[in-house]
């Protein structure tokens, strides 16, 4: 059975991600205040579209977001996000709810009301800029070259087959370790019994040319 979306607000953001979703096989609502929005959005195939205000119950009503696996808020004022979230929450009993934030510090705000997921693209660059500084001092610390220290960046895509295991549970060779993980904007130095999770990002530490081997078993490519 699919599982369904409600996207509220939006205009690029909506249309982009109602086209990823819908390719992936989700069933999708998008809710959307302006006529002219509507209108664009009603081009995609497969795609519901419902002209009305997101904060207003008896319009998530009529989208049925009690049927909804998931609730995203993507409109330009977080105030409405918030009351969006809320709404499908509290009354329609939606299981997670995502929303866009354009300050953030409302972000923990917005956690401590029960929003499950908060997305702020100012927090999400900064994270981008801090990982790239820490890869940058990582390739300073360690001497590199060829029978020194190598270092790689593993995406792990839904498919690898070390999604859902435990570090100590992959076959690494033994002179290849992960230093670190990057998950949803943060770092984190992981530990044995640290799960791997789809769309981590896990930097190697190897030797001896073995990051090859290590990246076949942890992508199975």
């Amino acid at each position: 059975m699919k599982k369904r979306v409600l996207l509220v607000g939006g205009k690029d953001n909506a249309r982009s991600l109602a086209l990823s979703l819908i390719k992936q096989g989700y069933h999708i609502t998008a809710v959307n205040d302006t006529y002219g929005d509507c209108m664009k959005l009603a081009e995609i195939d497969n795609l519901v579209v419902i002209n009305g205000d997101g904060t207003n119950p008896f319009v998530l009503d009529d989208a049925h977001a009690m049927n909804c696996d998931a609730a995203i808020a993507l409109t330009s004022k977080d105030e409405d996000n918030l009351v969006i979230c809320e709404l499908c929450k509290k009354q329609f009993h939606v299981k997670k709810t995502i929303s866009l934030v354009s300050d953030p510090k409302k972000t923990d705000f917005f956690y401590q009301m029960g929003v499950d997921s908060v997305v702020c693209a100012i927090t999400a660059v900064t994270s981008i800029m801090e990982q790239q500084a820490f890869m940058e001092k990582m390739e300073n610390i360690l001497p590199q070259g060829e029978g020194q220290v190598q270092i790689a960046e593993v995406p792990i895509p839904g498919t690898a087959p070390v999604v859902g295991k435990k570090l100590w549970e992959v076959n690494l060779p033994r002179e290849v370790i992960i230093g670190c993980i990057l998950r949803g904007g943060k770092t984190m130095i992981p530990h044995g019994n640290t799960q791997i999770l789809t769309d981590d990002v896990l930097v190697l530490l190897s030797g001896n040319n073995q990051e090859s081997d290590a990246i076949r078993e942890l992508t199975g490519r």
